[in-house]
C-alpha cells in the first residue's frame, strides 16, 4: 500500500512541475537550472556517508555543509551584481575570471568522472553484475558514447531530455521523503528512533565534511546564464535554488538518520539502494530510475559547458571536440584508478578552488566600492576554499 501512495507522490509532484503555469514562469526556469545541478545523485550518497560518520550529529553537519555553500553563492551572488558592466572592471578582475574559468572547466572535467561513476554504481546495482568491474565498464561505454555524440552531432539531440529528467529526479526525491517520514513516524511510534554517536570527530571530521562539497555544488550555474536572465533574477533565483535544496537535504538526513541503523562495513556508493528497501518495495527501483537519469543529464550539461569554457579560454586553439576527447580519456583513466568516493573529494576539491577565486574577485571589487565588512567575508570565504582545495579528504 505504501508502494502506491508513494507512486502517487511521484505523480502528483511530477505533473506539479509540467504544470505550464508554473514550468513557464520565468523564476522557476532560473531556479531549476541551479536547483537540479545541487540536488544530484551525490543526494543518495550523501545520506549514508553522513550517517555512518557522524551519527546523530549528521544534520547539524549538513547544516553546516549547505551554510558554508550558501556563503559561497553569496560571493558569486555578489559578482552577479557588480560585474554587470564587464567593461567598466579592472584588468586584475577579467584575469581572475579567465583564471576561474579554466579552473571550472577543470572541475567539469572531474565532476564528469563522478556523475558518470555513480551511473555505472547505480546503472549495475540491481543486476546479478553489482560490482566495480561491471560498473567501471558501464561508465566507460557511457563515456564513449558522449565521446561520440559530441564529435558526429554535438549535445543538442541529449540536451533535450535534461528538462524532463530534472523533473523526473525531484518528483522521485519527493516520492522517497514521503515514504521516509511515514517510516520515521512508524519507528517513532514503536520507539525504535536511535542516537548513535559520532565515528568521525576533530580534523578528520572537518576534512571529511570539506571532501563533500561537490555533494552541495551547482548553484554557480546561476553565474553563467546571463544570456537569458537578467542578475536581478538569476541572484534571487539562486537564493531560491540554495533554500529550497537546503531543507530538503536537511529534511532528508533528520528522517535517515534517527530511523535507521546502518552499518559502517556495507557503506559505498549505493548503500541507500540497500537501505531503503525496508520502507517500501518500489523506492530502490524509483532512486535507481533517479539517479540514472540525474547522472546522464548532469554530465552532458558539464561535458558541453568544459568544451564551451576550454574553447573559450584557449582562445579557439583547443576545440570543443578536441576539449571532449579529453574530457572523456581523463574521465576514463579516474574510472579505472579511483574510486567514486575519492573521485566525490578530488571534485569538491576542484570547486572549492573555483568557489575561493570568486571569493577573491567579490573581495576585491568589495574592497573598491568600500564594503569593508563584505571584503572581510568575502576574504575569509576564499581562505576556506583555500583550505578544502588542500585538504578535503575522501570517504575511507
Amino acid at each position: 500500500m505504501l508502494s502506491a501512495f508513494i507512486l502517487a507522490v511521484v505523480v502528483v509532484v511530477g505533473g506539479l512541475l509540467i504544470w505550464p503555469r508554473l514550468a513557464n514562469a520565468a523564476v522557476w526556469r532560473a531556479t531549476i537550472t541551479p536547483l537540479a545541478s545541487i540536488i544530484g545523485s551525490g543526494f543518495l550518497v550523501l545520506g549514508p556517508i553522513l550517517d555512518v560518520s557522524f551519527g546523530g550529529y549528521a544534520p547539524l553537519v549538513m547544516l553546516a555543509l549547505c551554510a558554508v555553500a550558501y556563503l559561497f553563492g553569496g560571493a558569486i551572488r555578489y559578482n552577479i551584481a557588480q560585474i554587470a558592466d564587464t567593461a567598466s572592471m579592472p584588468p586584475v578582475v577579467h584575469q581572475l575570471e579567465k583564471i576561474a574559468s579554466a579552473v571550472l572547466a577543470f572541475a567539469f572535467f572531474v565532476s564528469v568522472a563522478y556523475y558518470l561513476n555513480l551511473f555505472g554504481a547505480f546503472g549495475v546495482s540491481l543486476t546479478d553484475l553489482d560490482d566495480s568491474f561491471h560498473a567501471n565498464l558501464l561508465t566507460t561505454a557511457v563515456f564513449m558514447l558522449i565521446l561520440f555524440v559530441g564529435w558526429t552531432r554535438g549535445f543538442m539531440a541529449l540536451e533535450r531530455m535534461e528538462q524532463f529528467s530534472v523533473g523526473l529526479k525531484l518528483a522521485i526525491i519527493a516520492g522517497l521523503l514521503f515514504g521516509l517520514v511515514i517510516y520515521f513516524g512508524q519507528s517513532a511510534q514503536s520507539d525504535t528512533l536511535q542516537f548513535h554517536a559520532a565515528q568521525v570527530t576533530g580534523w578528520s571530521a572537518v576534512a571529511l565534511v570539506a571532501g563533500l562539497m561537490v555533494t552541495v555544488q551547482g548553484f554557480e550555474t546561476s553565474r553563467y546564464l546571463g544570456a537569458t536572465y537578467d542578475a536581478a533574477l538569476r541572484i534571487r533565483s539562486m537564493k531560491l535554488a540554495q533554500w529550497v535544496s537546503t531543507i530538503i537535504y536537511v529534511i532528508y538526513i533528520v528522517l535517515l538518520t534517527y530511523a535507521f541503523d546502518f552499518d559502517a562495513d556495507l557503506l559505498d556508493e549505493t548503500a541507500i539502494i540497500d537501505l531503503i528497501r525496508v520502507v517500501a518495495p518500489i523506492l530502490p527501483l524509483l532512486l535507481v530510475v533517479a539517479a540514472l537519469s540525474a547522472q546522464f543529464s548532469a554530465a552532458i550539461a558539464d561535458t558541453s559547458g568544459s568544451g564551451g569554457l576550454i574553447s573559450e579560454v584557449s582562445k579557439g586553439r583547443v576545440s570543443e571536440r578536441l576539449a571532449y576527447a579529453l574530457l572523456v580519456g581523463f574521465g576514463i583513466l579516474i574510472t579505472w584508478t579511483a574510486n567514486v568516493f575519492e573521485i566525490i573529494s578530488y571534485a569538491s576539491r576542484a570547486f572549492a578552488t573555483y568557489y575561493a577565486i570568486q571569493a577573491i574577485i567579490a573581495a576585491w571589487l568589495a574592497k573598491m566600492r568600500g564594503d569593508t565588512w563584505k571584503a572581510a567575508v568575502f576574504a575569509a570565504m576564499a581562505a576556506i576554499g583555500a583550505a578544502i582545495a588542500l585538504f578535503g579528504a575522501p570517504v575511507e
